[in-house]
């Protein structure tokens, strides 16, 4: 039996995507909450959670770009010219939050310059990622293999609300994380932006949900026609079971329960894109096939992948599973 190699390529492009989405998000998330956590204290703790993971998680990003270029040439030649601003700012972000990593621990005088620089870059690298999402989904129009589209096509209102709703989703992933990972007073005002931020989560993604089918006809079809109507009903049953789980989890000090139900429904949200969008990998301009690159390319970076895809996997589970547990906040990144 022949291979469908240009779908194998696409299952493992979002399989990588998801997995910086539900890493690198609690990450960004603790970014974006830093300035509402004033004390010294606090924000070397909350550093400290993550510096053991946050670069390790970032491999994903760079898995997927690559994977991208590698394997779609001609969605990775259309996707870029469209979202230049959005994706240049999340580089500058994801830039600015690295170094903060690096110089906050080496100096005392412009520690508040580093602190602002890792909160900005994290809440900028969040929001242009929402961006870019908003504007893919909206789709890309292409004319002759190319983009066909103007230099601003990607600000919308759309693409404003999908940029807003992953900065406070986010944020929840960063507020379970402490809420599993920390102790003391910390933990509890973490609990606190957690039952603000689901519940803002869960609007954005209702609100997103009944915007997007209305964006293209493809879209109303895949949601409202048989058998995807059927997933139309499941998926925000699936939303309020884990709204369920994140609540009852903070309330009954369940501290692992709220941040994987947080990540349900990242999932979810990204499995209902998922179904909008395929088999299409630029919405609703070229599908998985016609942007493919030849079979034997394909075929040479599926063995790479089979290697390096596993490899990731095992680094990243060893070093979760050896910073497992509570914080000692006496420990960490000095």
């Amino acid at each position: 039996m022949e291979l469908d190699l240009p779908f194998i390529w696409a299952a493992i492009i979002a399989f990588a995507v998801l997995a910086y989405v539900v890493l690198d998000g609690f990450d960004l998330g603790i970014g974006i909450l830093f300035p509402f956590f004033r004390q010294k204290h606090d924000r070397d703790v909350m550093m400290n959670s993550v510096a053991p993971v946050w670069d390790g998680n970032e491999t994903w990003l760079v898995l997927g770009g690559g994977g991208l270029l590698a394997v779609f040439p001609l969605a990775y030649a259309t996707i870029l010219p469209a979202l230049y601003a959005p994706l240049i700012a999340m580089l500058l972000g994801l830039i600015f939050r690295g170094v903060a990593f690096e110089y906050r621990w080496r100096t005392k005088r412009a520690e508040w310059l580093w602190d602002w620089a890792f909160a900005g870059g994290s809440i900028v690298a969040a929001f242009a990622q929402g961006i870019a999402l908003g504007a893919l989904v909206q789709g890309i129009p292409v004319a002759n293999r190319a983009y066909a589209g103007g230099w601003w096509d990607w600000l919308t209102p759309f693409s404003i609300l999908t940029g807003i709703a992953l900065v406070i989703g986010y944020a929840l992933l960063g507020a379970t994380w402490l809420v599993m990972r920390t102790e003391g007073e910390l933990a509890e005002r973490a609990r606190n932006f957690a039952f603000f931020t689901v519940f803002g989560t869960v609007a954005a993604m209702g609100i997103v949900s009944v915007w997007t089918p209305f964006l293209k006809p493809q879209y109303l079809d895949r949601w409202f026609a048989f058998p995807g109507a059927l997933l139309t009903v499941t998926v925000p049953l699936l939303v309020f079971a884990c709204l369920y789980g994140v609540l009852t989890g903070l309330r009954d000090n369940k501290d692992k329960r709220p941040f994987l139900c947080s990540l349900g429904l990242f999932v979810l949200a990204y499995a209902g894109i998922g179904i909008s969008f395929y088999p299409y990998i630029v919405p609703t301009s070229l599908t998985i096939w016609d942007a493919a690159g030849p079979d034997e390319s394909l075929g040479f970076l599926l063995v790479g992948a089979a290697v390096l895809v596993p490899a990731i996997l095992i680094y990243t589970s060893y070093a979760y599973w050896v910073f497992r547990g509570k914080m000692n906040p006496d420990e960490g990144y000095h």
